[in-house]
Formats: C-alpha cells, structure tokens, sequence
C-alpha cells in the first residue's frame, strides 16, 4: 500500500467516524467509497467505523468482475458504489448514510422540493427519492443510478440517502447539506405547506452557484 492510498482510506475512516459523531450515520449503518487509480475502496461489511483500520477497507478494480482485496468482505452496498463510480467518472467519492430527517423522507418515498434554494447544490428542482428495491442488490443499484442522473444526491425509498462528490470532501460536505434541508423542510411542513420555488428561480440559483463551486458565498 502507498503512503497515497493509505492516506485516503484513513480520510474514508475519518469521515465515517465523523458522520456517526454528528447522528449522520448510526451503529455499522451506511458506508463509504472512494475512486482510487482504476479502482474503488470501500467500507467493510457489517464492521463499526471505531474497528476500522486502514487495511481493513476492501477494494476491487472498477472495471471487470468484482476481485476483492482485503480481510473482510466489502459493504454488502458495493454494487451502489461501484455502477456510480463507472458511470460517473467525475464523481470521486460516494457516501451512503441513514439521517434522520432525509431518510424520514424517504420512508414516504417523498422528494425533498426545492423550499430553500439550496436543494440547487444536487443539481436539479428537487431530491429525487428513488424506487424501491430490497438493499444489496441490483435492482436497488439501478434506481439510485436513474434517480442520480443530473444529480449529486438521492434518497433511497425506505431506506436512506446516497451523497456523491467529486472529492471525499466534497461528498462530506453534500451529506451534512444534504441532512440540514430534510430538517429544514420538516420544519416549515409542520408550520404549513413550504413555498417551493419555479423551475425559472431554480435555474436563476444554479447559474449563480456556479461561480461559488455550489457553495454559498
């Protein structure tokens, strides 16, 4: 392993220890990956983010049948992390998580709208929720991939989220984004019905935002 690669799958540790501190993830919920010269390094399965080493993440090349390297067996959702990296391929990084308030709405298998302009920052009108499909198969990779098409976000139906980034932070960063518009939308819905914004105003956000890199300035 290089100092390169090892440096990443620690970032991935990190990051994963920081979405549970922050009530993002729970237990050996969700999982984590990262693009990494022609391959994909992944989170273990069913392995609390405090027992994960740097050798213990599992990786495969993208392209051909899966070839796991590592001691323990991959996330049982590789295939998710592996159809977005191949199809994607400015998307660097794929977080999978199970936040409260997104993954409550996606147990309504409802969109997040656009009631804040920053729903803009996952490249579309809303957060589309994806259909239906049992976890770790490939059914399920295949509605996230139509639900993320023109997107950096989705929500799984009854299930959880999918974040992407073009860098670990940058996924990061789209997941806590991500959390703070679902509590944010719950919110305004228990005082009334959210105002959401028109396409045209949508589009208005996403032509500003481009200057910022879609972040706010």
């Amino acid at each position: 392993m290089t100092d390169e690669e090892r440096r990443l799958r620690e970032e991935i540790i990190a990051m994963c220890l920081r979405f549970e501190a922050s009530g993002l993830n729970q237990g050996t919920s969700g999982n984590v990956s990262a693009r990494f010269e022609g391959r994909m390094i992944v989170t273990p399965s069913a392995t609390p983010y405090a027992a994960m080493t740097a050798e213990s993440l599992a990786s495969t090349a993208l392209e051909g049948p899966p070839a796991w390297q590592g001691p323990l067996p991959p996330s049982s959702e590789w295939r998710i992390h592996r159809d977005i990296l191949r199809a994607r391929p400015e998307i660097g990084a794929v977080a999978h998580l199970h936040p409260t308030y997104a993954t409550a709405f996606a147990m309504c298998r409802m969109a997040i709208p656009a009631a804040h302009y920053m729903v803009a920052a996952f490249g579309g009108d809303d957060v589309r929720c994806a259909d239906y499909a049992v976890f770790g198969g490939e059914a399920l990779s295949q509605a996230a991939l139509r639900a993320l098409e023109g997107r950096t976000a989705c929500l799984l139906a009854n299930h959880g989220v999918i974040v992407l980034g073009e860098t670990l932070a940058k996924a990061e960063w789209r997941a806590v984004e991500l959390e703070t518009l679902a509590r944010q939308t719950w919110a305004a819905m228990q005082i009334g019905t959210p105002a959401v914004l028109s396409a045209a105003q949508m589009a208005e956000v996403r032509a500003r935002f481009a200057g910022y890199g879609l972040r706010e300035d």
